[in-house]
């Protein structure tokens, strides 16, 4: 397993990150799974022993329910606090009640301690806004936030599902205003969909900060269950059909990957995962699992070496198609040059 800084700090994250949206399965969150405390302190376990130190929640996953069994599940095993990084994200509807969402100081405050209390723990290590609330301003989001960290309840603070003008805005108040600014971002990305390449990757690199992927096999579309031939599969696909994909042009990357499989006696999921441990740009993938089973096969991405050639190939039957103003900006960028 290899470590990381988390975007321009200090922090050393593992490459593979345990995602907990599996943790225990209530209401909509079943379709993605429904594991008992026994199982998610066996995924902990192997996790933890496999090298990785960072788990990633939130606090509407199963409406409390997976960060109560991650506190458990830590505690249960006798792991070290000290030597995890634990990260949970607010904004969700935790109920119907009109200040129970979004991103105001008081739905905030009250979250992380909610948080705190289930996960049984003093602090957050990466404290994420799960994505943008229309109708509270920035400035007391950012704020309440830094409160937080000022407060030492977490250490850091980052975002998740913004665009990239949101997150150049958040970065310039925060600057502004002399705040914690956010480190991370946690976004989609897989080899199947590459939006995030067009703006936020390029951001990302300018203003160094940390990328966290989430469904990084295209919520188990590129999981080896899905081929052009059998397209019924099994799984999560089958109930919850998220995120929207291009499921042609998918298909002709799971050839691809499937042939590269073949070569290193691997698994089509674990090609897609190593793709994006590849990218410089990524700092972590969250991995979630619905049984021991696909965690091992998950966790063996990490020691997969991809070779130019495999690159090359990956990059070219995935890749995006030329979006202005970026064809403009490549032309005006190579007559520069010449």
């Amino acid at each position: 397993m290899q470590y990381k800084s988390l975007g321009n700090t200090g922090l050393k994250v593992s490459e593979l990150c345990l995602g907990t949206m599996t943790f225990g399965g209530q209401g909509m969150w079943t379709a993605i799974g429904t594991l008992s405390q026994k199982e998610v302190e066996a995924l902990v376990k192997e996790s933890i022993d496999a090298g990785i130190n960072f788990i990633d929640t939130a606090n509407v996953y199963s409406y409390g329910l997976s960060e109560q069994m991650t506190g458990l599940a830590i505690r249960h095993l006798g792991l070290r606090r000290e030597e995890l990084v634990i990260a949970t994200k607010v904004r969700g509807a935790m109920s119907e009640a009109p200040n129970q969402s979004g991103l105001s100081r008081k739905h905030i405050l009250h979250q992380v301690e909610t948080s705190l209390e289930r996960l049984q723990t003093d602090y957050i290590d990466l404290y994420q806004i799960h994505g943008f609330d229309p109708e509270t301003p920035m400035e007391e989001t950012l704020s309440a936030l830094d409160s937080l960290v000022q407060s030492g309840k977490t250490r850091y603070i980052g975002c998740s599902n913004l665009a990239a003008w949101q997150i150049m805005k958040a970065l310039g108040i925060s600057a502004k205003e002399q705040l914690s600014k956010f480190i991370s971002l946690q976004a989609y990305y897989t080899i199947a969909g590459r939006d995030i390449e067009r703006e936020i990757v390029p951001l990302l690199k300018d203003q160094n900060m940390g990328l966290m992927v989430w469904s990084p096999l295209a919520g188990g579309f590129l999981s080896g269950k899905y081929t052009r031939n059998n397209s019924s599969g099994e799984g999560r696909r089958v109930n919850f059909d998220f995120p929207p994909i291009n499921k042609e042009k998918a298909y002709d990357i799971i050839d691809v990957m499937q042939r590269i499989a073949n070569e290193k006696n691997s698994s089509v999921a674990q090609i897609a995962l190593a793709w994006l441990l590849h990218q410089p740009v990524v700092t972590s993938v969250i991995i979630g699992a619905k049984n021991q089973t696909q965690l091992t096969d998950n966790l063996k991405a990490a020691s997969i070496k991809l070779t130019e050639k495999d690159l090359d190939d990956l990059n070219e039957v995935s890749k995006l198609m030329p979006e202005y103003p970026q064809w403009m900006i490549d032309r005006q960028s190579s007559n520069q040059k010449r």
